[in-house]
């Protein structure tokens, strides 16, 4: 049985009360298929399994869409007892924050002033914050983050470590849907029309991870990105794993993000570079 629960004291109960492995899915809510892939691999790899249910302030900018953002909770419930979930820690803005805004949040570094840091300055700080303060009041052993945010999780690896946050953070590959288009609570704003243009970004992944040189691979994607007119480009960017600069041969990531009428869409896939790839 899923228990719901809203405060810090409740949850450092259920956490207390909890054996084995404890295994987290941080969660902004408006969950769909990708989060529930989450839920999946964490109750795979977990003993007791926490949910967390925040639309958190810190990491959305002034002209960003926090007052909109879709929450769901009855329907999110559902879903984290459809994948058996232990806990739902759903708390309020005032519960997380008892004191106001923190005074004291975390630097994302030279790493999160690039690509979503250039475009939405503070989001990192923001999320870190966040995201270090639930790894706190939960106590897990596991943490479980998407790669559709790709540089969320290479940030929050790099904070586990830098920090000596004793949790594993996993990775989980990006839930597409049939036609390829990248699961993301944003979707839902898109009309059928804009839908349609936004499997541009997909496609000009898929095409540029066929090819085998770091010129290709971005010469391919902008191309098909280019050719749609509905698509506004943010960036098209090739790095290496770690967001560094891309390689010559070996792993690379291929990231890209737009808008597509007035919503704002990233989405990236791996890419094999020079000898690797043959």
């Amino acid at each position: 049985m899923t228990a719901l629960i809203h405060t810090r004291a409740e949850l450092a109960a259920a956490r207390a009360a909890a054996t084995g492995r404890v295994a987290v899915v941080m969660t902004m809510g408006a969950l769909h298929e990708g989060h529930r892939q989450l839920m999946r691999v964490a109750r795979e790899r977990g003993d007791f399994v926490i949910v967390t249910v925040f639309v958190n302030p810190l990491q959305f900018g002034p002209n960003e869409d926090f007052d909109k953002y879709p929450r769901t909770l009855a329907a999110d419930l559902e879903a984290c007892r459809a994948e058996q979930v232990d806990v739902v820690f759903a708390p309020d803005r005032d519960e997380m924050y008892p004191g106001g805004t923190p005074q004291v949040t975390l630097d994302a570094g030279a790493t999160g002033e690039i690509l979503e840091g250039a475009s939405r300055p503070g989001h990192f700080s923001g999320m870190l914050t966040v995201v270090a303060k639930l790894l706190l009041l939960t106590r897990a052993d596991l943490a479980f983050f998407g790669e559709k945010d790709f540089q969320q999780l290479a940030l929050i690896t790099r904070m586990v470590k830098d920090l000596e946050i004793g949790v594993e953070i996993v990775g989980v590959p990006t839930v597409r849907e049939a036609d390829g288009l990248a699961l993301s609570s944003r979707n839902r704003y898109l009309s059928a029309e804009q839908r349609v243009v936004a499997l541009a970004l997909s496609h000009a992944l898929r095409e540029g991870a066929a090819q085998t040189d770091a010129q290709s691979v971005l010469e391919a994607a902008g191309k098909i990105l280019a050719d749609e007119p509905g698509v506004q480009v943010d960036y098209l960017a090739l790095t290496d794993p770690l967001l560094g600069p891309a390689p010559t041969d070996g792993p690379a990531r291929l990231l890209v993000a737009a808008k597509v009428g007035s919503t704002r869409l990233i989405d990236n896939v791996p890419v094999l570079l020079g000898k690797a790839a043959r």
